[in-house]
């Protein structure tokens, strides 16, 4: 039987998300490096690194559901989510090896089977994760705090990546092969610790209030699919968080053009990333106090709605502008992750109330559709802003007209604008708060404490 402590510490947080370090530090380069430099240094075309970009995260999400409701049932002597974890470090790495020291000859084949082995890595490790870090944090608001000490150290993986590809930019100026290879070597390197960390991490005996894991049932696929679609709360988190997704990787994603082509600051690639991203770690523990103090849902339409502004600002931006540029990333900066934690957050309080609405433990397939939901973001990020800059006639390979770089500031701006507004106001209407969430807590107990039931 699975234990959880009452009260766990930050640092145990800690220890238990340390494989975000490099998980992190891989996502980003992944993201907004490896598609401008497949297509600059080693000749793939926008349009076919988009297409498998899409391809691939869409057709390994379907793993996410999988394994979350396999993670639900497993029973081992180490425990039901450390065997997907480990199991998702050795895919993880192999893909990231693979993605960061890919041949000179890379072709189509050599991207597929390492993207396919990057994500499906990625889903054993994070939805087990997730589901692990709100069983071992039963509280509303401790809940918000793992979130918050998972993004925190995120945080640090980024700066860490983006120092290293600054670090690149400045000793040879514009080798993509130079950027890959530090990247790759950070990832490795962290990989094997950080995954050690995760995996032992120690679990407490339950105190007399803290209540087990409900025995799991058997789950068909149609009777999953209720279980997910009859669920209008946990419904709109995962449509904000889809949104929230698709925001971000289409600023991340188009980051790097925008700087390079659109500013006519090659030098400042990785400058911006690293400004904003430095100001990102002040972020995490920002946003816990406001969640604390706002609640969640109310603190994630705060963050979403400053964001959205924040990239419609951007629009206002030219070369010229460059303190505005800055500006902008100092704010955005301050508000990094700021909808991500609370919205993560929110799956284990829905899966809470599923279980005491219907005695079954679900946390592993909620957040497993949570993962989804990110990929899904993700994907349309990259598979709709490369075809569509594309399509304005931006080229990375060629002189861009006018046209073309305003084409891509619209895209850069206006796309995470309305992917930020949309997720705000998606999770106006959730409504489960602290009060209710305490009173579920309350029931749960009750019903796992055979000195708590009544007598008869």
């Amino acid at each position: 039987m699975t234990v959880i402590p009452l009260s766990p510490s930050t640092a145990r947080f800690a220890r238990l998300g340390a494989i975000y370090l490099p998980v992190t530090a891989a996502a980003q380069p992944v993201m907004a490096w490896l598609p401008a430099i497949l297509a600059r240094d080693f000749g793939l075309s926008l349009a076919l690194v988009g297409s498998l970009y899409l391809a691939g995260q869409l057709f390994n999400s379907v793993l996410d559901p999988v394994v979350g409701a396999l993670s639900d049932r497993t029973r081992s002597r180490f425990g039901c989510r450390r065997p997907w974890i480990a199991a998702g470090g050795v895919l993880f790495t192999g893909g990231s090896a693979m993605l960061f020291f890919p041949p000179d000859s890379i072709g189509a084949a050599w991207l597929v089977v390492a993207l396919a082995a990057y994500y499906s890595g990625l889903s054993l490790i994070s939805t087990p994760l997730l589901a692990w870090s709100g069983e071992v944090a039963p509280g509303y608001h401790d809940r918000t705090r793992a979130a918050s000490t998972f993004t925190l150290i995120q945080s640090v993986a980024l700066v860490a990546a983006l120092g290293l590809a600054a670090i690149a930019q400045k000793l040879q100026p514009g080798d993509g092969r130079l950027q890959l290879t530090l990247f790759g070597l950070l990832v490795l390197a962290s990989a094997v610790p950080a995954l050690w960390l995760t995996l032992t991490t120690r679990e407490e005996k339950a105190s007399p209030l803290t209540p087990a894991l409900s025995p799991v049932t058997s789950l068909s696929p149609s009777a999953a699919l209720r279980a997910v679609f009859g669920n209008a709360l946990l419904l709109r988190v995962l449509a904000s968080d889809a949104a929230v997704r698709a925001g971000q990787g289409i600023r991340t994603t188009l980051l790097l053009f925008y700087v390079t082509f659109y500013l006519g600051r090659p030098e400042w690639a990785a400058g911006l990333f690293l400004f904003q991203y430095a100001f990102g770690m002040l972020a995490a523990p920002i946003w816990q106090r406001i969640g604390v103090r706002l609640g969640k849902r109310n603190a994630a339409i705060l963050a979403e709605v400053l964001q959205a502004l924040i990239n419609l600002a951007l629009v206002l931006t030219t070369p010229d502008l460059f303190w505005l540029v800055l500006l902008l990333a100092f704010a955005q900066g301050l508000t990094q992750g700021s909808g991500n934690i609370m919205l993560r957050s929110m799956v284990a309080d829905v899966a809470d109330k599923h279980r005491v609405d219907t005695g079954e433990e679900r946390a592993g397939l909620y957040y497993s559709v949570f993962g989804l939901a990110d990929k899904i973001g993700g994907a349309l990020a990259a598979g709709i802003a490369l075809p569509l800059i594309a399509w304005f006639g931006f080229d990375p390979k060629a002189t861009n007209t006018p046209q073309a770089l305003d084409g891509l500031l619209l895209v850069f701006a206006l796309g995470p604008a309305l992917a930020h507004a949309i997720s705000a106001a998606v999770i106006t209407g959730f409504s489960l708060d602290a009060d209710q969430h305490n009173a579920i807590r309350l029931r749960l107990n009750s019903a796992d404490d055979p000195a708590l039931q009544p007598a008869e």
